[in-house]
């Protein structure tokens, strides 16, 4: 019996592609798992209405971690059109599937580092190292939404708000409401999970990124709680930043930057930010991590476009490959692929479409393979 069992989700496009070029570093390295595939993706929403359908969710209770390739996304009523005849009229709607295995298992970190490894070309400056905690359950990921708004909700709001509101007049159909949701508990967790990582790998410093002078309530109690989560660290120096003022900071002095720890959607936006100035989504791998399940993925999306090509580059799926063998406890295999990736890249020889080169996404793969 294997020691591991894996959910294998290559879900759409060129998620196929890439977990085939991860299944090749993870077979080198000789991992004593058992992959199982499990259902995911756009086909089974137009087939099933469903994205992430039961089978798979009843997987993901069973597995020790999943590695995740990418998914196709599209908004609700594009996404309604697309179902099968049958479905048509049965009122679904689509939830992005990666979103629901995060509140489902309570996947309440992100964590995605962004590490500038030398030789890469697409470089922003050579040295950067920045993780990024982000929140992956709450704020304006929720899920609660109207479109149109009830009519309670909507004299609610208007009698709370004046005589601010810039909507108390307009008709329902004419608005929308997306509710950004944060809790202590929830802020909390995440901002000790970014001082823990601090502590153990002797970062000195943990910046929260808010908008709390504007956005008071959520924000405010984000940043306090930050605050009174700091004092546990006495040796870890905490720093703030609006999330407007951190995306010029950041390019403008990287170098000033160690762990980031946000809300869930400023977390996204810096986090893609942080990816760009080490080479781009090709480098941005991504680990979505719960007390009991961890599902890893790099941080792209499905490329329709380039599907079917072997084209894009595997590094930020092979490097959340090596994410996942730190989850597992495999850290010496872990460290391995990484510096693999990184001769590989130091070397400049075998180069993928993004990085200059016409390497396709297998030779990238085997030519990491071979540095193990």
């Amino acid at each position: 019996m294997a020691k591991y069992k894996i959910a294998w989700l290559p879900g759409d496009g060129v998620g196929v592609e890439v977990l085939e070029a991860a299944r090749i570093i993870l077979d080198k390295i000789n991992l004593d798992a058992e992959y199982i595939h499990g259902d995911i993706g756009w086909n089974y929403w137009c087939t099933e209405g469903d994205a992430l359908p039961e089978r798979t969710i009843n997987l993901l209770n069973n597995v020790d971690a999943a590695l995740f390739g990418a998914i196709t996304s599209k908004p609700v009523k594009a996404a309604a059109a697309e179902l099968i005849p049958e479905l048509q009229n049965k009122g679904l709607t689509y939830r992005s599937p990666i979103v629901r295995m995060r509140q489902l298992f309570d996947l309440y970190i992100c964590l995605r580092p962004c590490k500038a490894y030398k030789g890469n070309p697409l470089n922003y400056k050579e040295g950067i190292d920045i993780v990024v905690f982000r929140e992956n359950t709450e704020d304006l990921y929720s899920g609660v939404e109207f479109n149109p708004v009830p009519e309670k909700l909507a004299k609610t709001l208007s009698d709370l708000s004046k005589p601010f509101s810039s909507f108390k007049d307009v008709p329902l159909n004419d608005y929308a409401i997306s509710c950004k949701i944060n809790t202590k508990k929830g802020s909390e967790r995440i901002i000790r999970a970014a001082f823990d990582f601090a502590k153990k790998f002797n970062r000195k410093k943990v910046t929260v990124v808010h908008k709390a002078n504007v956005v008071r309530a959520t924000d405010g109690l984000f940043l306090e709680t930050a605050k009174e989560v700091a004092k546990d660290f006495p040796d870890i120096h905490l720093d703030d930043a609006n999330i407007d003022a951190m995306t010029m900071w950041l390019l403008k002095n990287p170098f000033n930057y160690d762990v980031l720890v946000a809300p869930n959607l400023y977390g996204d936006i810096i986090s893609d930010l942080c990816a760009q100035m080490v080479g781009g989504l090709g480098f941005g791998c991504s680990g979505n991590i719960g007390e009991k399940l961890a599902v890893f993925e790099p941080t792209h999306g499905s490329a329709p476009k380039y599907s079917g090509m072997y084209k894009v580059n595997p590094i930020a799926t092979i490097l959340s490959t090596k994410m996942m063998l730190d989850w597992l406890g495999e850290n010496e295999k872990a460290v391995i692929i990484e510096n693999a990736v990184a001769k590989v890249i130091a070397e400049g020889k075998v180069r993928t479409y993004d990085m200059g080169g016409n390497s396709s996404t297998i030779e990238m793969a085997e030519e990491i393979a071979s540095k193990i």
